[in-house]
Parts: structure tokens; C-alpha cells; sequence
């Protein structure tokens, strides 16, 4: 039970406490009436309290039972008053409100303080299942800590036009590793339940020139229904020399955003990474009275959840789904090597139709090697959304070669949530520098940096 709802809980109580003295002090005749309202008032209060611990308890809950008995005796004192001939005065029924009404009112004081725990709630608000893994070991830690009650609620977002208005609507509810109980946003109210803790890997709020989830969640709103907003990046940077001016210089975008600003606290990768982003901070909201010891208290350098994400992994049996081993197993049973092939964003709006015409080599290449080799295409999940915004022409001729590629079968192609089962099954990366570098690196998986200046002759268009 949350500790707000504790706390009333044990204010219903108390009143109900005061009620009963107050009708103890009323014996006269023509204060029945009064009296029978009074009893009407507890009987109501007792029903509601009951149902409040039933619906964060259990209805086997050792409260419930006593909520019960106390109901049936506030009935018996209530019929024996209707009952009493007119005229007399009421000392029978009174002797009861005063000794067992008052034994089961002690009993259900003592089980609602002794006996309720206070779960703090946490809830988790990523708005693509492929980021997922950014929360997911928190998530985890806190779903298995008896002392929270942990939800996952995934929030709609939008693809945004070059002007910055909206374009289509998403919502991915779908997609989630098995073992994560998503709940619909619209069924989990967060101005009403006020949750004690809430967690978000969406750092830009408006100022996503290609995506925006639903204004209600940008972190400058959500701050007003929680004491706690946590912020944990969804990507992981190249670990950075925060004595390096130029390098804090080149971070400033990734760090000087609204979730950094609004939250009470954030999470990034390492010590160092939180040094920079201290350095970064004390100087972009200098003279606006967060000073550098504000900034040390309220970011954490503990771990990227990714990096969990990994170590977790690699440590058990991968289930590498049916349709990725018809394009991995060879014919006696055992693995090909599995090459982990990364497009970005960045890489095709930098080369262009380059891009592509590297894309179409690399293809061709794994292609012709397919006996021995594995290909494990996974594109950045903000791929379409941002090509198709800000190039269209450009998104169409990706989309071909995403079509060619598909149809032909003989490479997998990964656009789930689950980043860390594509690097765990895979021998060595390949493709555009990004976060998903570090990621390998951290496991020792080798990688190559693709180059798009460098096509081959037979690729060449």
C-alpha cells in the first residue's frame, strides 16, 4: 500500500474512534436519530476502508475480516436501536458501541499499523520498445524489491513534420521481452495515483526536431506528479576526458536537454561521464542558482542499464529465435559467424545516396559469403522516422533496398527491443560508429567502422 493511502487508512480509523465517543456521550431518547446516522457514517466509512485494503491487499487480507465483524456489530447495534421502545433510554446498546465495538476497532488499528507495509510505486515510461533496454535493469531491480510496486507504462508518440507539427501517430505497446508486464497508458491515470517515482529515457521534450511523445509526458510536466523524476539516457556516448574542452564542447547537445534540467536525478554511464556532464551543467546554467555541488548531488555516474543488459545476457542461454537459425545453422547444425551489421541516421543523411550504394555492397558481399557468414542487419529504430521526415526521396530508396534485402532471406534483419540479443549472438560488428560500439566493445565484441567512401568496384553505381 502506498504511504498516502496508508496514512488515510488510519485517519478512517480514527474518526470512526471519535464517532463511537461521540455517540457514547449521547444516551438521551431524542438524540437516536442522531445516533443512528452516526452508526450509518462508520458502517460507510468501514465499507470504504475495506474496499481501499482489498484493492492493495488482497481480500484475504487479515484487516479485511476484521472490517467485516465490525460491519455485522454496528448492524446489530443499529437494528437493537430501532427496536428499543420509545421512551427508554439506550444504556444496553451503548454498553456495546463502548466494549466489543471498541476491542474489534483496537484490533483493526493494530492490524492496519502493524500489518500493511508501505510499497512505494515506480513507473517506467519508455515510448520505444527498442530503447527498452535503457530502463530495463532498474525496472527489474525494483519489480523484485518487496518494498515497490513497479509498472511499465509505454506512452504514444509522433513522428514530427520539418515545421515541427505532428505527423503520425505511435504507439508501441508490443514488442517487450516476455517477462514485462506492460500496462496501456490510458488505463494507469498519473495525475490521480501520483506515482513516487518516475523513470524516462526521452530527454528532449519539444525539442525533438523528429519525434515527440505526447506533450503530457515531457519531463517538465511529469516533475508535477512525482517526487521523484529519474532521467537515464537511452544512449551511450564514447567515454569522455572531462578535462578536455573540446570534447565537452562536442557533448553539449547530449547533455544540455530538458529531462537534465527537470529530473531529480540522472543516471549515465560511468564516473567519468557523469564528470562531464557536472562540468557541462555548472557552466550552461551558470548564474541561475544551480551551483556545481547541485549537479554532483543529482547526477549518478552508477551504469547505463545497457551495459546490465549485457552482462545478464552473455551470462545464459540466448533464445535465438526459429527464423533467425534457418539463416544461421549450417547443414551439419553448427553456427556460422554472425556479423552484427549497424545503420544509423546520422551515416545516411551524412552520404546520402553514398549510403545506399555502400548499403547495396555490403549486401552483396555477405551475400556471396552467406555459406560461412551471417548477416545481422539492425538499422537505428529513429531511422524512418527521421529520413522519412527530413528526407523523403532518400527514405524511399532505403525502403527498396530494406524490400530487397527482406525478400531474398538470406540475412536477418532485427528491429525487436532486444539490442542486447543481437550483440550477444554476434561474433564481431560491423557498420557506422554509435552507442552500439560501446556496447560491443564492453563485451569484447570486435568491431569495424564502415566506411561509405569505400565501395568495392563490383558494387559501384
Amino acid at each position: 500500500m502506498r504511504k498516502a493511502q496508508k496514512e488515510q487508512a488510519e485517519n478512517f480509523i480514527a474518526n470512526i474512534v471519535c464517532a463511537h465517543k461521540c455517540i457514547f456521550m449521547t444516551k438521551n431518547r431524542q438524540h437516536t436519530e442522531f445516533i443512528l446516522e452516526v452508526l450509518e457514517d462508520c458502517q460507510s466509512g468501514a465499507m470504504i476502508l475495506g474496499k481501499m485494503i482489498e484493492e492493495s491487499e488482497g481480500e484475504r487480507f487479515p484487516t479485511i475480516a476484521l472490517l467485516e465483524k465490525y460491519c455485522e456489530l454496528i448492524y446489530t447495534v443499529y437494528e437493537n436501536l430501532l427496536n428499543e421502545h420509545q421512551g427508554q433510554i439506550i444504556h444496553g446498546c451503548m454498553n456495546a458501541v463502548n466494549s466489543e465495538l471498541y476491542i474489534i476497532l483496537g484490533q483493526i488499528e493494530s492490524s492496519v499499523r502493524n500489518e500493511i507495509k508501505v510499497k512505494k510505486e515506480a513507473v517506467f515510461l519508455p515510448y520505444k520498445a527498442s530503447m527498452w533496454d535503457s530502463l530495463e535493469s532498474v525496472w527489474m531491480a525494483l519489480d523484485q524489491n518487496e518494498n515497490y510496486d513497479a509498472y511499465v507504462v509505454p506512452v504514444p508518440y509522433y513522428d514530427k513534420n520539418p515545421d515541427g507539427s505532428f505527423r503520425e501517430f505511435h504507439y508501441e505497446i508490443s514488442g517487450y521481452p516476455e517477462n514485462v508486464p506492460v500496462v496501456d497508458y490510458r488505463s494507469y491515470d498519473i495525475e490521480k495515483r501520483r506515482p513516487d517515482e518516475v523513470y524516462i529515457h526521452s530527454p528532449y521534450d519539444e525539442f525533438n526536431y523528429v519525434t515527440s511523445v505526447e506533450p503530457f509526458y515531457y519531463s517538465k510536466n511529469l516533475k508535477k506528479y512525482t517526487d521523484k523524476l529519474v532521467y537515464i539516457p537511452y544512449f551511450i556516448l564514447e567515454e569522455p576526458d572531462p578535462e578536455d574542452t573540446a570534447v565537452l564542447e562536442a557533448m553539449e547537445h547530449f547533455v544540455t536537454v530538458p529531462a537534465v534540467i527537470h529530473a531529480d536525478q540522472v543516471i549515465v554511464q560511468s564516473e567519468a561521464m557523469r564528470d562531464a556532464y557536472v562540468k557541462i551543467m555548472t557552466k550552461y546554467m551558470e548564474g541561475k542558482g544551480m551551483t556545481q555541488e547541485y549537479w554532483e548531488q543529482k547526477i549518478l555516474g552508477t551504469g547505463s542499464p545497457k551495459f546490465d543488459g549485457l552482462a545478464s545476457l552473455r551470462q545464459k542461454d540466448l533464445k535465438i529465435p526459429e527464423q533467425w537459425k534457418r539463416v544461421v545453422c549450417k547443414p551439419d547444425g553448427t553456427f556460422k559467424k554472425i556479423v552484427l551489421y549497424n545503420t544509423t541516421v546520422t551515416g545516411l543523411l551524412e552520404h546520402s545516396d553514398r549510403y545506399i550504394a555502400k548499403m547495396r555492397d555490403v549486401f552483396r558481399i555477405f551475400e556471396k559469403n552467406k555459406e560461412n557468414v551471417a548477416l545481422l542487419w539492425r538499422p537505428h529504430p529513429l531511422i524512418q522516422a527521421t529520413i522519412s521526415s527530413m528526407r523523403p526521396q532518400l527514405w524511399g530508396e532505403f525502403l527498396k533496398v530494406k524490400n530487397e534485402y527482406l525478400e531474398a532471406g538470406w540475412g536477418i534483419y532485427d528491429d525487436s527491443a532486444e539490442l542486447s540479443r543481437a550483440i550477444g549472438v554476434s561474433d564481431a560488428y560491423y557498420g557506422d560508429g554509435s552507442s552500439v560500439v560501446q556496447l560491443c566493445q564492453r563485451v569484447k565484441v570486435p568491431v569495424m567502422i564502415q566506411n561509405c567512401k569505400i565501395i568495392s568496384r563490383s558494387g559501384a553505381e
